[in-house]
């Protein structure tokens, strides 16, 4: 997920078929030399590396980075940037023509369908260690007992929320435990004339990102939509809106737009991530943040965004002994602890997220998060899951406009999802 937009989180069952036009690359090389595939080149030669962070220019630390690593693994870097859609098509008509690069970054639900698509190298195959990081995080990138690809860093939601706001409706933040105190709190608020929580409902990949928190909080599990615990998430969010704790614009909002009703100052709560803390620090109020609660308390499990670090399969396998070099120095700890600053994401590994933890207190919550988060794939779910969340946002759209009860509207989505 993007600090600044939703783009890390904008895979839908669209942007999994395969693009059969050119796409357009939206960034710019660290090395002139070299072809922008992998054939022909020699184990010595040029490595490609694609990622979807065309935000870094030529010059940026992350292309010096890069670069970095090329050199400490003998070889030169050319890379290209993409936004994330277009990576992913990218990738399938690249490897359907047997000139993908050799190290690929991309979007962590993606990763099941490229494996699944034949692809992506496996761990086993490229070497690459991933044996300290956090099993949760590691398990976005898994897929029929295999591993694909390490995870550069991770974010999630949470809730922000308005210190002067709460206060003025008598509401301790600290007696926020789970989904009664909360409703409580948010009665409190607007019957002291604020407003209550704004969220992103929209039918989209960032509604069913956002619902995550609160679906997997009651208990309920993806693999059942029609569970009593899935009915109880999609009318908590009903009875808010009924009830005026939330907006009628979480039907339309974006994350962006949902923070921005939040930056106004008239919001208790906001649910969003670990990207809009920067923006959090320059919105004039003092603010809070506190994990989602699940429903009986405790911290809900929130879906993970961030990126996987891959090596896409290769005609001649000998460069995966340079590949390999190139991801663990991309991932190895001094480098991800700049490089997951500079991503506004938390680090995958134990002793990196300790390390955030110390340095910046604004970070101990979203440790917290993470810790607690799920991969979307997880569960075995791989290339199911964008068809689920297909289904899923559209249940949630169903019941908060009216159109269907929760638990109908969860039906239907059941029946559709198989």
């Amino acid at each position: 997920m993007n600090r600044s937009t939703p783009r890390r989180i904008a895979l839908g069952s669209a942007a999994v078929a395969v693009v059969l036009t050119g796409v357009a690359a939206c960034g710019s090389s660290a090395s002139s030399s070299g072809s922008s595939g992998s054939s022909g080149s020699s184990a010595q030669g040029t490595y490609t590396i694609w990622d979807p962070y065309p935000q870094f220019a030529a010059g940026s630390a992350w292309e010096k980075l890069l670069d970095s690593c090329g050199t400490s693994a003998g070889v030169k870097i050319k890379r290209t940037a993409f936004d994330t859609t277009d990576l992913t098509n990218k990738e399938l008509l690249a490897a359907q023509q047997g000139n993908s690069p050799d190290v690929l970054i991309v979007d962590n639900p993606v990763v099941s369908t490229l494996a699944d698509a034949g692809v992506l190298t496996s761990t086993e195959e490229n070497k690459v260690d991933t044996s300290q990081v956090e099993p949760n995080l590691l398990a976005a990138g898994q897929s029929g007992g295999k591993t694909y690809g390490t995870p550069i860093g991770a974010n999630t939601l949470a809730l922000y929320y308005n210190k002067s706001v709460l206060k003025a409706a008598g509401v301790d933040p600290a007696s926020v435990k789970d989904w009664a105190s909360l409703t409580a709190a948010l009665a409190k608020v607007k019957a002291a004339g604020k407003k209550g929580i704004t969220f992103s409902a929209i039918g989209t990949e960032e509604g069913s990102f956002q619902f995550l928190p609160w679906y997997w909080g009651s208990g309920a599990q993806l693999t059942d939509l029609t569970s009593d615990q899935a009915v109880s998430a999609v009318t908590l969010w009903k009875d808010w809106l009924k009830d005026g704790y939330a907006p009628n614009s979480v039907l339309n909002n974006t994350q962006t737009t949902s923070w921005q009703e939040f930056a106004t100052g008239q919001y208790a709560f906001s649910e969003n991530g670990t990207w809009q803390l920067a923006n959090a620090k320059k919105a004039g109020f003092d603010y809070g943040i506190m994990a989602v609660p699940a429903q009986n308390g405790g911290t809900a499990p929130a879906p993970t965004g961030g990126e996987f670090v891959t090596v896409p399969v290769q005609k001649d396998t000998g460069r995966y002994s340079a590949s390999d070099k190139i991801v663990s120095c991309l991932t190895s700890s001094a480098n991800l602890l700049a490089t997951d600053t500079t991503l506004s994401y938390i680090a995958p590994t134990k002793a990196g997220q300790d390390t955030q933890s110390s340095t910046d207190p604004d970070l101990k919550v979203w440790v917290q998060a993470v810790q607690a988060a799920k991969g979307r794939t997880s569960d075995n779910l791989g290339t199911k899951y964008p068809k689920i969340s297909e289904q899923l946002w559209g249940a949630v759209q169903a019941a908060l406009t009216g159109s269907k009860s929760p638990k109908d509207a969860l039906t239907a989505a059941q029946a559709a999802a198989k």
